[in-house]
């Protein structure tokens, strides 16, 4: 098939620029990518020219991240209900009305959210480590979850190391049999982006509030026995912080869920972009 141009654009939503990629066929079937942390659209560079020859591929950044802008903390409140609100609102101004979704770590909070508020609009959801379940946390999310219990300095300030390089980079190569296939530039604009002034209290107040997702775990899994949405769980196994279980979970509410595990972690697109989207095309032409 042939390749389809990547086009970076900006969208003005509710006062802020959301930047996005866009490519394939503007009239084609729509899927809308969803990033986590603390990536961007940038960690789907290799997955979009994939699907695009058949789709049309959105990729925003989520506010405070990427090249979309971050307003200050002062200004504008960083929960994931409140990023949902304009992920919603770039949806609405590109008038987007059947999508499917795929949804990764941070971006799966957010996706939940959008399927059930616009169940109608949802064709399938693919999740790459995007998890929905408790038994899909793993004991590296203790200290965040100290500071959920006491949202004390001293706990607050434990969390400061999650942002660090050596960690940005442990997040990329921490269950990859061969690190040579993760592209340095991936980890090193992650850690340009979480250095920015500012930025750091941000991802913060993020680690806080993502406790309003996993107390919203058992409205998602309503949704997904209620509306059975066509659905494709594609995990890396060695994920030290959303384990198998969580991806295994899901067919517990939705029967028909398709879960395929990957050897390697966390951000599995970096080392099994060819396997990962064969089974998105797979899946889809279902």
């Amino acid at each position: 098939m042939k390749k389809q141009a990547v086009h970076y654009r900006h969208l003005p939503v509710k006062g802020l620029k959301i930047f996005y990629r866009e490519s394939g066929p503007v009239d084609g079937e729509t899927i809308l990518l969803l990033h986590g942390y603390p990536t961007s659209s940038h960690m789907f560079r290799n997955l979009i020219p994939l699907l695009s020859p058949t789709y049309r591929v959105l990729a925003p950044d989520l506010p405070g991240f990427g090249y979309s802008d971050a307003p200050s903390r002062d200004s504008f409140r960083y929960t994931f209900d409140h990023l949902t609100e304009y992920i919603q609102g770039f949806i609405d101004a590109l008038k987007l009305r059947r999508f499917a979704i795929y949804v990764f770590d941070y971006g799966a909070p957010v996706g939940y959210r959008l399927a059930v508020a616009n169940p109608e609009k949802i064709t399938a959801i693919i999740s790459q480590n995007g998890n929905a379940y408790v038994e899909g946390l793993s004991e590296g999310w203790n200290p965040i979850q100290k500071y959920w219990a006491d949202p004390s300095e001293e706990n607050r300030n434990a969390l400061r190391m999650m942002a660090s390089p050596e960690t940005t980079q442990w997040q990329y190569l921490h269950g990859v049999s061969d690190p040579s296939l993760v592209a340095p530039e991936s980890y090193t604009m992650d850690q340009y982006f979480l250095d920015r002034p500012g930025n750091l209290d941000i991802q913060l107040d993020l680690m806080k509030d993502y406790a309003s997702n996993v107390a919203l775990y058992p409205v998602f899994q309503a949704y997904f026995r209620e509306k059975q949405p066509p659905f494709l769980a594609a995990w890396g196994n060695k994920d030290p912080f959303f384990l198998p279980p969580g991806a295994e979970a899901f067919k517990r509410d939705i029967p028909g869920a398709v879960v395929k595990f990957f050897d390697t972690g966390h951000f599995a697109l970096e080392t099994h972009v060819n396997e990962i989207g064969a089974e998105i095309l797979q899946f889809l032409q279902k």
